[in-house]
């Protein structure tokens, strides 16, 4: 039985008025934000899934489904935090993160360092171990038409 395992998370979320924009644990300024039941954090999801997805324990709407009013509005550090105990109880740590946000605006390189550390802090790990990259679709769809963010994540798991 291998001690290495992978996993791919995938999130998708409208942006509309009105709504802060969350992006790996920082609050990101821009006209629009994403919604969804909880913050939104589509990064934060993504990263969630690709670690539940690696042990092999289902996905985020398993665990924290949007039909309880508990995780409504929930700050989705939280529900890292607690996926981060999930795998831990399964014997696995995280040994690295690479996502990759699809979003036509705003820019995000100024926030990355930020996201690295809230990560990192949050799972344990080292900001070199936290890579997180963005695309635009050069305007072609939903995302290029600024109409949603899209995020896309690998977690490597080590059994302990």
């Amino acid at each position: 039985m291998s001690k290495l395992r992978i996993g791919l998370g995938v999130d998708f979320h409208q942006l509309v008025p009105g709504r802060d924009f969350w992006l790996g644990g920082v609050l990101v300024p821009h006209t629009q934000g994403a919604l969804g039941h909880s913050d939104a954090d589509v990064l934060l999801h993504a990263i969630c899934d690709a670690m539940l997805g690696a042990a092999a324990l289902g996905d985020i709407g398993t665990h924290f489904p949007d039909t309880d009013n508990t995780y409504k509005d929930i700050d989705s550090k939280i529900l890292l935090s607690r996926c981060a105990e999930l795998i831990k109880e399964k014997g696995y740590s995280v040994v690295n993160v690479d996502a990759t946000l699809c979003l036509q605006a705003p820019k995000i390189r100024p926030y990355v360092p930020q996201m690295q550390e809230v990560i990192a802090g949050r799972l344990g790990l080292t900001v070199e171990e936290i890579s997180i990259k963005a695309t635009t679709t050069e305007k072609l769809g939903f995302v290029g038409r600024e109409e949603g963010v899209v995020a896309y994540a690998n977690v490597l798991l080590e059994k302990q």
